[in-house]
């Protein structure tokens, strides 16, 4: 039987105190594979720390990533669009939160270390793409209804045979068509192992049920059949790029 706890973590980059989420099935012996969860653009919400539960669930040591700091949730546009632009503009720092967290969660006992993927949530889509295009020495990445428009163009940093799998939907504007053929091309050249898995009549954010909260059904709306889909897929790309590294 499965005995799943969660609880906060601190860890630093910089001078800055990040509050992430641990989480992990306390029933399972030996060395776990690792999984870092990255945010959306409202932080680490009950939202995400449930899907670190979820995937905590499959036997996983699961770290929900603070890329803002201080555990800062935001709550709108105001705050959403500048906090994003921030990151986006020392993509130094941005990078390097991430790799604050991969390292909290590969010190933690019972990890594997050798054994960690990287998957993340709109904003978080984005960032587990940028950390594939930036050098990240992980198994893979898994990037859900990621904003294409924040990533870099140079790909030479990115590790070759590193698997990646971008789920995405057709309507969604921060992916349009162009974006999304331009990240495939990229990733070929790289020699990246890709999978992209689009769905239609699907926008931004469809895997989070409050997604209809903003108010922009155009842009953004919660899709239960995409969601399903999404995590089915994401399930079997987490075992098949785990079990290679065992």
């Amino acid at each position: 039987m499965s005995r799943i706890t969660g609880q906060v973590v601190e860890y630093t980059y910089e001078d800055a105190r990040l509050v992430g989420y641990l989480s992990r099935d306390e029933a399972i012996g030996g060395n776990q594979p690792g999984i870092v969860i990255v945010h959306d653009a409202f932080g680490v919400s009950e939202f995400i720390k449930g899907i670190a539960d979820r995937v905590a669930a499959l036997g996983y040591a699961v770290l929900a990533a603070d890329v803002w700091g201080d555990g800062l949730q935001l709550r709108d546009e105001s705050q959403i669009g500048p906090t994003i632009g921030r990151f986006v503009g020392d993509r130094a720092t941005w990078m390097g939160r991430l790799r604050a967290a991969h390292e909290t969660l590969v010190a933690q006992p019972g990890v594997d270390g050798s054994r960690i993927v990287f998957t993340g949530y709109c904003f978080g889509g984005a960032s587990v793409l940028e950390y594939l295009r930036t050098g990240a020495g992980v198994a893979g990445v898994v990037s859900l209804h990621g904003g294409l428009d924040l990533l870099g163009d140079d790909w030479q940093a990115a590790r070759a045979g590193t698997k990646a799998l971008v789920l995405t939907g057709f309507d969604d504007p921060m992916a349009a068509a162009p974006k999304l053929l331009a990240l495939q091309q990229h990733l070929n050249a790289a020699k990246i192992d890709w999978e992209v898995d689009s769905y239609g009549l699907t926008r931004h954010g469809f895997t989070n049920p409050h997604a209809d909260r903003a108010g922009r059904p155009e842009v953004i709306a919660y899709n239960a059949q995409a969601e399903r889909r999404s995590w089915a897929a994401m399930c079997r790309f987490l075992a098949e790029a785990l079990a290679l590294h065992q």
